[in-house]
């Protein structure tokens, strides 16, 4: 589905690289409807728009990812940033939550899990999930030094 198209899912990816999302965008506007609904481009669409910080469409992207990919982690992370951004960090949380037992052995999850936990005042459950995200990968530390999210639990 996707053969054929290589120049222009590349040309996307690139321009995203860029910051130049419009441009990005519009690469991905122009697939076929068909290779337009493959998990692949729907998740890098996600992408763009998340670096453009165009939250709503972001969303809306993200849950049609989740809703075709179930047992995919990336799509749920993705909505529920994307939730976190639009100020429903309680949505963001369930969302999360209810994605597959595999995001479970995800960084990214306990990490994200810890910022909404943290924005919510639920420090104690933070912590919790900030200390696996290290566990499971210790890049994660290094985020957290400057993350806004976690300000609460430097205090």
């Amino acid at each position: 589905m996707l053969e054929g198209h290589e120049r222009t899912l590349l040309a996307a990816q690139g321009y995203s690289e860029l910051a130049m999302h419009d441009d990005a965008l519009a690469q991905l506007d122009s697939l076929p409807e068909e290779t337009a609904k493959n998990p692949s481009v729907i998740e890098l669409r996600a992408v763009v728009l998340m670096q453009a910080k165009r939250w709503k469409p972001a969303l809306a992207v993200s849950r049609e990812l989740c809703r075709l990919e179930p047992a995919q982690t990336s799509g749920f992370i993705h909505a529920a940033f994307c939730l976190h951004e639009l100020g429903r960090t309680d949505e963001a949380r369930e969302c999360l939550l209810a994605g597959p037992d595999a995001l479970r052995a995800e960084p990214t999850f306990h990490y994200n899990l810890a910022c909404y936990e943290c924005a919510l005042g639920h420090l104690d459950l933070a912590r919790m999930h900030l200390d696996k995200s290290f566990t499971l990968d210790k890049k994660m530390r290094d985020f957290a030094k400057s993350d806004p999210d976690l300000a609460a639990l430097r205090k």
